[in-house]
């Protein structure tokens, strides 16, 4: 096993041989792995300027939208959406999760929580099946009318079959408890949901509440105004859609007809919360079109000038 990424530092430094106790781990957090929209970042057979600087430069480059929730004093892992960059993804998760050395990791986290079936949401699956990692047992937590789809069609009612995950129905509103503090409480949100229903999540922590919403119709949709939302459910940090910065990115396609909330439209809304320092917002799940994905653009300087940030993979956000 190798154990390196977890042991304290000043244990790595030789603090235990001079008598000083050892740091305790890192508590609870959030390990962005990913940050683009479905189809990734540079964008599949796209030559857009912005994919063409990140060909050019692969550090410009992003992994699509995901999350780890990761316990280090436990060295437990569970991931928010399997993504189809799931293989680099489990990689760096390697960076800090204890694995098997000089064999496959079968086990490479301890349960997957879905938001719904897009593309880049869930396909990520199909790495855990016969072919590939041949997990045993993997928890995956999706609502009913997902793991409906799950067990009914395949592919993927193959990993069902052969026991390679195992369904579990999450109920809007109720709190799964991951241990040492921390719950995940899903909500359904409003989106194109052709093959199940979207769910947002509410990530709760001893001493942060993050709302992860990846994909929604706009704002306007929501029963339960944003503002209000974050309110009620007293949420501290909230990872917001932001496919989009402006309606006029894809001049080949009507983006009001993909209905994703703009960039702009979310800092109107939660402007005043941001300013008054009751919220910290990050936008993720940004589409190859998106000018914030430029780190030294307008877009970005304008976003960042709001008091908003644009995620960025591999952050960290402490629970």
């Amino acid at each position: 096993m190798k154990l390196l990424a977890l042991l304290p530092l000043s244990l790595l430094l030789g603090g235990a041989a001079t008598g000083s106790p050892p740091a305790p781990p890192p508590g609870p957090r959030i390990v962005v792995l990913g940050t683009a929209q479905d189809g990734g970042f540079p964008h599949v057979a796209c030559e857009h300027p912005l994919c063409a600087a990140a060909r050019r430069d692969p550090s410009l480059a992003r992994r699509v939208a995901s999350l780890g929730v990761d316990f280090p004093a436990s060295g437990r892992t569970f991931l928010v959406d399997a993504t189809p960059d799931l293989p680099a993804q489990i990689q760096a998760v390697h960076a800090f999760r204890p694995h098997p050395d000089g064999k496959v990791d079968r086990a490479p986290f301890d349960g997957v929580f879905l938001t719904h079936a897009h593309i880049g949401h869930y396909l990520g699956l199909a790495w855990f099946g016969l072919e590939s990692l041949n997990t045993n047992a993997m928890p995956v937590w999706a609502s009913p009318r997902m793991a409906e789809y799950l067990r009914t069609n395949g592919p993927w009612s193959q990993l069902v079959r052969l026991k390679n995950v195992e369904l579990r129905e999450i109920r809007p509103g109720a709190p799964v408890d991951l241990g040492e503090g921390v719950s995940v409480t899903a909500f359904p949100v409003p989106h194109r949901d052709e093959y199940s229903d979207t769910m947002a999540f509410v990530i709760r922590g001893p001493k942060t509440a993050v709302l992860y919403v990846p994909d929604t119709d706009g704002w306007g949709t929501w029963t339960r105004p944003l503002p209000r939302f974050v309110e009620e459910e007293k949420v501290d940090v909230a990872l917001l859609d932001a496919t989009f910065y402006s309606p006029d990115e894809l001049p080949d396609r009507d983006v009001t007809k993909i209905r994703h909330p703009l960039v702009t439209d979310s800092m109107e809304l939660l402007g005043p919360q941001v300013k008054a320092g009751t919220l910290r917002v990050f936008f993720t799940h940004l589409n190859h079109s998106n000018p914030a994905l430029d780190p030294a653009g307008a877009a970005r300087k304008a976003i960042e000038a709001k008091g908003f940030r644009v995620l960025a993979d591999g952050e960290e956000i402490g629970l």
